[in-house]
C-alpha cells in the first residue's frame, strides 16, 4: 500500500481541463456571495468535480501497467545520415485514451521536441516513428520512455516510464553504401556530375572470346576464332582486377574545421568507406593508412570478406590531433605498406604554403605509385564571392574570399604539372567526387 501511495503522488498530474473546472466553481462561489438563491449551485458542482475526479483516478489506477511501450533502435546509427527511431505502444486499458509520449534522446542532439501526442481505442497500438542525425561518431546514451495517460474525463494524467536505457554506437556513414554501389555498377554516377570517360584503348586482361555484335571495337576481331565458327568473333577484355587502392586519411588539426555541423575528418571518413566498398565491388584490394604527427592504423589493402569489416572499425574510432602531418613518417609507411604499385587517396592542403611545403614528399610517393590528393573547397567563402558587394566592408571581404578561392585552384594546377592528380570539391561532395575519380582512372588505365 506504501509503494501504492508513493508511485501515485509520483506519477499523477494535474491536467487543464481540472484548473478550468475549478475556476468554475470558484466563479459559482463567487456568484452565490452576491445572489444567495443560487447558493447550492457551487457545493453541487465541487461535489460532482470530487465525484468525477475519483472516478478518474479510479479508472487510471486500477491497472497496474495499463499502457505498455519500447523504443525500436539500429543496432548502429549512421554518422550524418537520417536514421529512424520508432516508438511502439500499446494501451491495455479497457477504455480509450490520450497518450503523450516523450523519449529521452542523447543528448548530442540537444533536442527537446522529440514528443507526441496520439489516441489509442481499447487495446489499440500504434507506432510512432521520427528521425534523428548524429554528426559526430561515438556512442549515444538514449534514456526512458515517458508516457502520459488521460481516460476520456481528462481530469488527471498518470504518467508510465517504460523502455531501457540503452547505448547505441554511431558508425562512420553506411546507409549510402547501397547506393553508391549500384551506381557504380551502373555507372549512374554522372547523374551526380561526374563526367563520361572515354577509354583510351582497353585493358590487356583477357576474359573471353565472344560473338561480334555491333558497337564492339573491331580492333578486337579474334581471325583464327573468326575462322573456325565461320563468323565474326572478338577478344572480350575486363578491367584489370587486384589492383591495389589505399585511402590515407590525414588527421591533422586543419580536418577540425566544420561545416553543416560534420568535420571535414568525419567527410573523409564517409568517402573512405564508400570508396572501399566500391573498390572490393570492382575486385580491387581496399587498404586504409591514418597519419598526423604519428604513424596511425594501417590496414593492408586485401578484398576479403571482412575487409569492409575491418575498415570501419577503425574509422569508427578515429579522431584528430592538433599537430601538423608528419609526411616523412607518411612516405615511410607507404613504402613499408603498399608493395606493389597502387593508388593513393589523400586529403590534405588548406594553402599553397603548406602544398609547397609538403610537395617534395609527395613526388617522391607519386615516383612508386598513382597518388590522387584531394582537399576542400570552402563553400562559405563561395558564397560570399557569389553575392554582390553593398558597401567597402563587404568588398574588402569579397577581394579576400577571391583570394583564397584562386589560391586552390592554383594549387590544383600546381599538383597536375608535377604529375599528381588533384581534386578540389566541397565537403558534402565528396564522396561522389572521389569515387569518380577512381573510376576515371580504372578507365583510363592510369594505374
Amino acid at each position: 500500500m506504501k509503494r501504492f501511495f508513493q508511485n501515485f503522488y509520483v506519477n499523477l498530474f494535474l491536467t487543464g481541463r481540472l484548473f478550468a473546472a475549478l475556476g468554475t466553481v470558484s466563479v459559482l462561489y463567487l456568484l452565490a456571495f452576491f445572489f444567495p438563491a443560487i447558493d447550492f449551485l457551487p457545493t453541487i458542482g465541487l461535489y460532482a468535480l470530487l465525484l468525477l475526479l475519483a472516478i478518474d483516478v479510479f479508472l487510471l489506477y486500477r491497472q497496474r501497467e495499463g499502457i505498455y511501450a519500447h523504443r525500436r533502435t539500429p543496432e548502429r546509427l549512421s554518422n550524418g545520415d537520417d536514421n529512424e527511431i520508432s516508438i511502439y505502444i500499446e494501451s491495455r486499458y479497457r477504455f480509450p485514451v490520450q497518450v503523450g509520449i516523450i523519449d529521452e534522446v542523447p543528448v548530442q542532439f540537444q533536442r527537446r521536441d522529440i514528443g507526441f501526442q496520439t489516441r489509442l481505442p481499447i487495446g489499440g497500438s500504434k507506432i510512432l516513428a521520427y528521425q534523428l542525425r548524429p554528426v559526430k561518431r561515438g556512442e549515444y546514451a538514449f534514456g526512458r520512455i515517458r508516457l502520459y495517460v488521460k481516460s476520456p474525463l481528462a481530469l488527471i494524467e498518470r504518467r508510465f516510464t517504460a523502455g531501457n536505457p540503452e547505448i547505441v554506437p554511431v558508425y562512420p556513414s553506411f546507409t549510402q553504401l547501397r547506393k553508391y554501389e549500384l551506381m557504380a555498377v551502373s555507372q549512374r554516377l554522372s547523374d551526380y556530375g561526374s563526367k563520361r570517360i572515354r577509354r583510351v584503348g582497353h585493358s590487356m586482361e583477357f576474359d573471353q572470346i565472344k560473338q561480334y555484335v555491333p558497337g564492339d571495337d573491331y580492333r578486337t576481331l579474334n581471325w583464327k576464332a573468326t575462322a573456325r565458327q565461320g563468323q565474326l568473333m572478338v577478344n572480350a577484355y575486363t578491367d584489370e582486377r587486384s589492383q591495389s587502392i589505399y585511402c590515407v586519411l590525414d588527421k591533422s588539426r586543419a580536418m577540425r574545421m566544420p561545416f553543416h555541423a560534420l568535420s571535414l575528418l568525419d567527410y573523409a571518413i564517409n568517402a573512405s568507406l564508400a570508396l572501399s566498398k566500391v573498390v572490393m565491388l570492382k575486385e580491387d584490394k581496399a587498404g586504409l593508412i591514418t597519419i598526423s604527427d604519428r604513424k596511425g592504423a594501417v590496414i593492408p589493402a586485401d578484398r576479403k570478406a571482412g575487409q569492409l569489416g575491418r575498415i570501419m572499425e577503425v574509422l569508427y574510432k578515429e579522431k584528430t590531433r592538433y599537430l601538423e602531418t608528419n609526411m616523412e613518417l607518411l612516405y615511410t609507411t607507404i613504402r613499408q605498406t603498399a608493395k606493389q604499385r597502387s593508388l593513393l587517396v589523400f586529403t590534405n592542403f588548406e594553402s599553397m604554403s603548406g602544398m609547397k611545403r609538403q610537395l617534395p614528399i609527395l613526388k617522391r610517393i607519386a615516383k612508386f605509385h598513382a597518388l590522387v590528393v584531394v582537399f576542400f573547397e570552402n563553400t562559405e567563402l563561395t558564397r560570399l564571392t557569389n553575392k554582390p558587394a553593398a558597401d567597402v566592408e563587404e568588398i574588402y571581404l569579397h577581394t579576400i574570399a577571391s583570394k583564397f578561392a584562386y589560391e586552390k585552384k592554383q594549387i590544383v594546377r600546381e599538383l597536375n604539372l608535377h604529375g599528381i592528380q588533384a581534386v578540389l570539391t566541397p565537403p558534402e561532395d565528396l564522396t561522389v567526387h572521389t569515387i569518380n575519380k577512381y573510376l576515371a582512372i580504372k578507365a583510363r588505365q592510369y594505374l
